[in-house]
């Protein structure tokens, strides 16, 4: 559990670089194809498969404003929000963000955190590359963290800790 090893890491006289990290749109840009994709990687395949691409497939939006309706329009990506699917669905599509990273990660439907104990300067570039290979990770999946919603928090007891400025999107 995260707080468990912020406290341990933090009683150890070690502090912790934690940023937690915010998806723009999380649930709205999960591509249906690629989610199909890594659910078929993780062994779900047949009849459950079918099942959840017809749950994601032929579904429609429309925008009504002042009682004028636009026409409906085909949603290609996302997963339906206010189901208990939907957050399953959601961690099921991000489940591989830990794997290319070397820092810890907990996710916990769209909320991402990734820290890293921090004893001395360098181990900090750590994180920092951890945080550029993300980068490339949301490309690849079509997701996109908002770096002006993601936060970054030093945790320690030292009075003097180990300043490093992190960033995404040169954010």
């Amino acid at each position: 559990m995260l707080i468990d090893e912020l406290y341990k890491s933090v009683s150890s006289k070690k502090q912790v670089d934690l940023v937690l990290l915010d998806y723009s749109k999380a649930f709205d840009k999960v591509s249906h194809e690629k989610l199909l994709l890594k659910l078929s990687q993780f062994g779900i395949r047949g009849t459950t498969l079918t099942w959840i691409r017809s749950f994601l497939n032929n579904r429609t939006q429309c925008v009504v404003v002042n009682g004028s309706q636009s026409s409906n329009i085909s949603v290609t990506s996302g997963v339906p929000q206010g189901s208990v699917l939907g957050p399953l669905l959601f961690l099921a599509y991000i489940n591989d963000l830990p794997t290319h990273v070397q820092s810890r990660v907990r996710l916990f439907a769209d909320d991402t955190a990734i820290y890293l104990a921090i004893t001395q300067a360098q181990q900090s570039h750590t994180l920092q590359t951890d945080l550029s290979t993300l980068e490339h990770w949301e490309k690849q999946w079509d997701m996109e963290f908002n770096p002006s919603k993601c936060q970054v928090i030093h945790i320690t007891r030292f009075k003097k800790h180990i300043d490093t400025t992190y960033y995404l999107h040169k954010h």
